[in-house]
């Protein structure tokens, strides 16, 4: 019998533009709040698993990060270990704190994810994407950077599942402007202001067929998690039990085969995992860095048949109120996305939904929830995977 898993605190900055923080104040304050809802103190943590993907890179920092922010706070002895998974860093430390501690290795484990993107030339933070692809394959010289890269190619990808399906700009901008909507309940969000469909297609152009609500900003901010065994759990009355963390490499596929694509492998084994099916879901957080990925991995998640995620979307089944809601925190695109922090702060929304704190975003009775962390690119699909279930 795997053994059980819980976890028993979260905590979460704001999401936005920090100019007058440092990444250790951000990751302090991320920490001590997941430690404080967990009630356990810094000296009874057992190892910390430390995400960043871009903080070497904009701010020259290019090794132990993670002791330096947390020893800082206060952390010492206890062994940091840095994760870099590009945009699936958080999900990805998390996965590894899981195992550590399903292993008998540690019983109380934090996984904590920080990122300050809104440093130094806005050029240099969009250029950071450009190494999330094979950097070895020959490209003609990029243009001066307006935008990352990878809104070129989710944008490629819309197009043609638009050309498949019959997907629609009108339902890109229906799951964008739901999860602007959902944002206005998020004090957390970094934009709170909600959009019609009207707004969200009028708005500034990024690539066709995305306009600039349907994109994930440039974010800083931080979140953690603590994990622990059943010793530790069970002195906490609001434990959520992780019910399964799966992770995995893209994999090489004819671009038709959507049975085959990392998220759809990855959620078949998490589902087994857990020992149950996509309709248990109750509520879901995916990695939406434009709302077209959205629409794919409701698809890849089973949350609606291949083909469907927009006009689900459409016909208000993601939104609060609707048969699955999926990203009620306000998702990338509204709440932000600091590549390091976003796979935790996915687990800190299913986390309050779990447990039925979640004010006016809360999905009543929710009981199974599940997240989808992805990064990078690598022929023709998300380089990485993560794919995390919780049970209240």
């Amino acid at each position: 019998m795997t053994p059980q898993v819980w976890i028993t605190g979260t905590g979460m900055t704001r999401f936005g533009v920090h100019n007058g923080d440092s990444t250790a104040d951000l990751v302090r304050e991320a920490v001590s709040e997941a430690l404080a809802d967990a009630g356990t103190a810094l000296e009874d943590v057992d190892a910390v698993f430390y995400g960043s993907a871009a903080q070497g890179a904009l701010e020259g920092q290019l090794m132990i990060a993670g002791q330096i922010a947390l020893r800082k706070m206060g952390l010492t002895r206890s062994p940091v270990f840095n994760v870099e998974n590009a945009c699936a860093t958080g999900a990805t430390a998390l996965n590894l704190a899981i195992a550590q501690v399903r292993s008998g290795g540690a019983d109380v484990v934090v996984a904590v994810g920080a990122e300050r993107m809104n440093v130094g030339a806005r050029a240099d933070v969009l250029r950071i994407f450009d190494g999330a692809v094979d950097v070895s394959e020959p490209r003609s010289p990029a243009p001066a950077a307006e935008h990352s890269l990878f809104m070129d190619i989710y944008a490629a990808m819309a197009r043609d599942h638009m050309a498949k399906f019959g997907t629609s700009r009108h339902q890109l901008a229906a799951v964008a402007s739901k999860n602007h909507g959902h944002a206005v309940h998020n004090p957390l969000a970094r934009y709170r202001t909600a959009m019609s469909v009207e707004e969200v297609l009028a708005a500034r152009p990024v690539t066709y067929p995305l306009t600039v609500p349907m994109c994930a900003p440039i974010t800083d901010g931080a979140a953690a998690v603590v994990v622990c065994g059943p010793r530790a759990a069970h002195r906490h009355g609001r434990a959520v039990r992780v019910l399964a963390s799966v992770a995995g490499s893209g994999t090489d596929r004819d671009l038709a085969d959507y049975d085959q694509h990392i998220t759809r492998l990855l959620a078949t084994r998490a589902y087994e995992q857990a020992g149950v099916g996509p309709g248990d879901v109750s509520v879901a957080e995916v990695h939406d860095a434009t709302s077209f990925a959205e629409v794919l991995q409701t698809e890849m998640l089973g949350l609606c048949e291949v083909g469907d995620g927009g006009p689900a979307a459409e016909r208000g089944e993601t939104s609060l109120g609707g048969r699955i809601p999926v990203n009620p925190s306000g998702g990338l695109v509204s709440k932000g996305h600091p590549l390091g922090a976003t796979g935790l702060a996915q687990i800190h929304e299913l986390v309050a939904q779990l447990r039925g704190t979640a004010g006016r975003r809360q999905v009543p009775g929710a009981r199974v929830a599940i997240a989808e962390n992805a990064g990078g690119f690598h022929a023709g699909e998300e380089a990485v995977a993560v794919i995390t279930v919780l049970g209240g």
